[in-house]
């Protein structure tokens, strides 16, 4: 049979490892539980999303699934009176054993509106010496010990006392017919479970009263004046002793009137042969009316799941008894019809050796009133029974406007989650083509006003034969060699924190301290051209099949920056400083990567290699010296893409690293061979020297670039 229960259980183990472990360690457990993130109250699911949570718990917090159940079972107790189940579970009883006894009471009415509930069962036991036996029943397999956590929850804090329990069997009555986990727990509590008078000193017994056993912690002998003291100190407000009722000689009411006045009562014997029934339980099951009939031919009891004898049911006796009518045995009109169900109390009647059951019909609804072709009439006026089918009719409309509600609240929630995922996908794209601080601003409906910035370090690439590979090759060989590239490219501009400006057919442009000014902009761009000549060799040409050329150019100088157009806005560079770098680029090599003498001033002393290219023509410029680019003694080529060093000697300290930097630059500045990161050639496997002046540590970054960092604008129309 399928196990189901009610979305509480699991909104409480969601809300105990928030509380105690906080909302990061929920979201590891469900994701390793493979569960949803939000449970509905009155939404039933499978035993087995529980289950899956529980485990997940032990195995992410390693403890063992007694710690994780036991705590559970003191959270659920307060989780209930948190969620207005207080007054309630106050009320069921003075002390521990009468709220134990009253538990299945308490689920019978709970049953009412939850009407998938699999309520596990309780029974207790009083030992002589102040202890008690409670008797667990469950459908439920291996969760017996979520109650020691709920039981010394409610004595703590309903009774101010400390118990104790522990497992001293585990087994299975014979009087129970359903397939049931039966746990029996010895609890032992200081004070003990006798309701001890805790008010101040009491008068000494007189010697005329004998100390004999008490009921209750009361005394049983009384006289004609201890009622009467009694009843005057109850009159004043203050009850000396205990309550003893006054019983008559004769029942003073008529057998009609009984049977009238209690219509779905019955009375049997301890063959089970029925000796009495109720007007209306008559009416609706004619076959009580025949004498020496059984009450197990008609009825088969559905809680407790014991057999139907009488030694099972007084021992079971504190329990409410659910009876079903038997199909088979009913009226004709019956047979379409949902079977009645009552449910009461049974009552051992010792002097007469029979058992009276005093109960009523067991209906939720008026819905369920009107299936079995009954009324309110039907229900004895001084029964409850009728005011709760009409008070849990509009509690179950309650409950559906409730679920509605939490679902319309689960739908907003998840809509607004992927709401969420858009924005920021809209914004990821937003950023890669515009800066932060300008796209927030037209988000804001502001003016963006154009800055100038006094320094900054400009760099053009493009690719070597661009025309003559398009002329040769089809588009779609064309677009992915341009996205192999770029995506590289891209990449590295995270590694170097540079602001990549735009790409137009094979031009490539960056710039570095704008949109936000830094001191290091000039080393950075550096690095990253560096990054791009290692990147290029990676991306084939698709003519000749090796590696693409490309050339570099970078210039160093003031910009005027701010954003042109509103349909598609873009952030533009202004300025003579934007052409000398693209003179830059166009007059360089392949494979180089060519600086204006302002770059070189800044580099010169900043640990990079650099040559000088001599004078030469620059068209609009005139005569300039310019010079290469050839490498960072200061950085390896893993640092340079930002990777991560995976060496087979990966033992070696960074303090030797440290010496070998220092002494390969002295051999470099000695004219020596040395083997730094140089642009025309890789550096040898075990080359490493330690960073000192990269602007920013490069993370290590295997990945492909973040949204705000890739491709966006290329305009292949103007290649193709």
């Amino acid at each position: 049979m399928l196990s189901l229960q009610y979305g509480f259980i699991n909104t409480c183990l969601k809300s105990l490892v928030v509380d105690k472990f906080g909302e990061e360690t929920w979201m590891k457990l469900r994701d390793e539980a493979g569960v949803q993130d939000t449970f509905l109250t009155y939404e039933v699911y499978k035993d087995d999303i529980t289950m899956q949570l529980v485990a997940a718990a032990c195995k992410l917090l390693d403890v063992k699934p007694d710690v994780v159940l036991r705590q559970f079972g003191e959270y659920f107790f307060y989780f209930c009176k948190r969620s207005g189940y207080d007054h309630m579970l106050r009320t069921l009883g003075g002390n521990l054993f009468e709220f134990i006894e009253n538990l299945d009471a308490l689920h019978s009415y709970l049953a009412l509106s939850y009407k998938e509930m699999n309520a596990p069962s309780f029974r207790a036991e009083r030992n002589g010496d102040g202890t008690m036996f409670l008797h667990y029943y469950s459908d439920r397999r291996g969760l017996c010990q979520i109650v020691p956590g709920i039981i010394e929850a409610v004595a703590k804090d309903f009774f101010n006392s400390e118990i104790t329990m522990e497992i001293v069997n585990q087994i299975e009555e014979v009087e129970r017919t359903g397939k049931k986990e039966h746990v029996v727990f010895l609890v032992t509590q200081k004070p003990t479970f006798l309701n001890v008078v805790c008010s101040n000193k009491l008068p000494q017994t007189p010697p005329c009263l004998p100390r004999g056993p008490r009921r209750n912690g009361f005394s049983m002998c009384r006289n004609h004046w201890e009622t009467v003291r009694g009843l005057v100190q109850l009159g004043k407000g203050k009850l000396l002793r205990g309550f003893e009722p006054v019983y008559p000689k004769n029942l003073c009411i008529d057998l009609k009137t009984f049977c009238n006045a209690f219509p779905f009562h019955i009375v049997f014997d301890k063959e089970l042969m029925v000796r009495q029934a109720g007007v209306n339980i008559q009416k609706i099951v004619p076959g009580l009316q025949t004498i020496s009939i059984h009450l197990d031919q008609y009825f088969s009891i559905v809680h407790p799941e014991v057999t139907f004898t009488i030694s099972s049911i007084r021992k079971f006796i504190n329990s409410h008894f659910v009876l079903q009518t038997r199909r088979d045995m009913m009226p004709e009109a019956w047979r379409d019809r949902p079977m009645l169900e009552l449910r009461g109390q049974m009552l051992w009647m010792e002097s007469l050796q029979c058992m009276l059951y005093q109960a009523s019909p067991l209906l939720r609804s008026l819905h369920e009133l009107e299936e079995r072709s009954m009324h309110i009439s039907d229900i004895a006026p001084h029964d409850v029974t009728r005011d709760l089918i009409l008070l849990n009719q509009q509690r179950l409309a309650e409950m559906e406007l409730s679920n509605q509600l939490e679902r319309k609240k689960e739908e907003l929630r998840l809509l607004s989650q992927h709401l969420e995922e858009e924005r920021t996908k809209t914004e990821n794209l937003l950023y890669a083509m515009l800066p932060k601080h300008v796209a927030n601003q037209l988000k804001e409906g502001k003016r963006v006003e154009a800055g100038e910035f006094k320094e900054c370090t400009i760099l053009f690439s493009d690719v070597v034969t661009f025309t003559n590979i398009c002329s040769e090759c089809e588009p779609i060989q064309i677009v992915n060699m341009l996205n192999s590239m770029y995506l590289k490219f891209d990449r590295l501009t995270t590694v170097h924190t540079v602001y990549k400006v735009e790409t137009i057919g094979d031009a490539y442009m960056v710039v570095g301290g704008v949109p936000i000014p830094v001191s290091s902009h000039a080393e950075r761009v550096a690095n990253f051209a560096l990054g791009m000549i290692i990147a290029a060799r990676e991306v084939i040409n698709p003519i000749t099949g090796g590696p693409i050329q490309i050339r570099v150019g970078v210039h160093s100088g003031p910009v005027l920056a701010g954003v042109v157009g509103e349909k598609m806005p873009r952030y533009c560079l202004f300025g003579d400083t934007v052409n000398t770098a693209s003179r830059m680029e166009s007059h360089g090599l392949p494979n180089k990567i060519h600086l204006s003498p302002s770059v070189y001033l800044v580099l010169k002393d900043k640990g990079f290699m650099l040559q000088e290219r001599g004078e030469i023509d620059v068209k609009g410029k005139g005569r300039m010296s310019t010079y290469f680019l050839e490498g960072n003694l200061a950085a390896t080529e893993h640092q340079i893409m930002g990777r991560s060093v995976k060496e087979a000697d990966s033992g070696r300290a960074s303090a030797q690293s440290a010496r070998d930097c220092n002494t390969e630059a002295a051999l470099y500045r000695l004219g020596k061979q040395a083997s730094p990161v140089l642009a025309g050639g890789l550096p040898s496997p075990d080359h490493q020297l330690t960073r000192a002046t990269l602007s920013q540590s490069p993370t290590s970054i295997e990945a492909e670039a973040p949204p705000s960092a890739k491709h966006i604008r290329t305009s292949f129309c103007v290649v193709l």
